[in-house]
């Protein structure tokens, strides 16, 4: 099923904070705050919701079509996604500008700050959700607002069912921009702190936006994740990661098994399960895009979390 994903591209350079950051900031002097912190370790990685998504769904199988922003720099980018069997017919360029960037900083509860210059992504709205023919599923990812709500327009308009994951987009809508994207909807997903943030924005209890939506998905790091479907409470593990390296991108990963089995009509709780494993072997790996995926590769680690086959 060709899926649309919405959403970002991003170089991300990522620094790791060999200590915790609750050890330098003192709570009662945030007002006041100036810090800075001694980086052990930086690289620089393709990143952005919409190539993290993607690059991980084309990996088991999907077929994600990326609609995304690039500047002068992202030449190499669009390539590289072409090369991975990503199909790149809804990227565009937008001439003068630099692609998106995230300046990220990982401390060793894995806890992030995180700097963002949007660049291209800001003219994400000149790109239509009608502009790539036989789309069937989307993803609304974290990316320019006025793209965003546009595309949340041009997916009901055009009848094809989405995933609203607000993300770091948050900030951009108030309350009632909010209530309008998750009732246009199909399934909403967002982390822990997201749900929270969602929760108080649009004024509605958890429970309260998943009787708006057919699926609510909530994911909850190492505690795995919590899927509120048709009136059910889906409580779905963690896999087993085989090491703890970098979070950067594992919501992405998750989101991929989330589409993947939409696509494929799955129960919630086999297309919870595939978006954990997911996201388990992406944490593994440093970078968004660094991890090897590959089907033989997610269901040996399905069937060593949950005792079943995948495929």
């Amino acid at each position: 099923m060709r899926t649309l994903i919405c959403g970002s591209l991003a170089y991300d350079t990522i620094m790791v904070f060999p200590d915790k950051f609750s050890k330098h900031i003192l709570p009662d002097q945030t007002h006041v705050l100036s810090v800075s912190f001694q980086i052990g370790e930086m690289r620089r990685e393709w990143g952005g919701c919409a190539g993290n998504i993607a690059y991980n769904l084309a990996a088991i199988g999907g077929e994600p079509v990326v609609m995304a922003t690039m500047g002068d720099d992202g030449v190499e980018y669009k390539e590289r996604l072409a090369a991975l069997g990503v199909s790149v017919e809804g990227m565009r360029h937008v001439p003068g500008a630099y692609t998106a960037q995230a300046f990220i900083i990982t401390d060793l509860d894995d806890n992030q700050i995180t700097a963002f210059h949007p660049g291209a992504m800001n003219y994400s709205h000149q790109s239509r959700v009608t502009d790539v023919p036989g789309i069937e599923l989307g993803i609304i990812a974290p990316d320019g607002k006025d793209g965003m709500r546009q595309h949340a327009d041009q997916f009901v308009a055009a009848g094809i069912p989405y995933i609203f994951d607000p993300g770091q987009g948050m900030t951009l809508f108030d309350g009632p921009e909010l209530t309008a994207m998750v009732d246009q909807a199909r399934y909403v997903a967002v982390n822990d702190y997201e749900g929270r943030m969602l929760a108080e924005r649009t004024g509605m209890s958890l429970p309260q936006i998943a009787e708006r939506v057919e699926a609510l998905i909530v994911t909850l790091g190492a505690e795995g994740s919590i899927i509120y479907a048709n009136g059910t409470t889906h409580t779905i593990p963690a896999a087993k990661a085989t090491a703890v390296l970098d979070p950067t991108g594992c919501g992405d990963a998750y989101r991929a098994g989330l589409l993947y089995g939409i696509a494929n009509k799955w129960d919630w709780e086999r297309t919870g399960r595939l978006a954990s494993v997911l996201g388990s072997l992406k944490i593994a790996s440093r970078g968004a895009q660094k991890h090897a995926v590959t089907r033989d590769k997610v269901a040996e680690l399905y069937r060593a979390t949950f005792g079943t086959a995948l495929w």
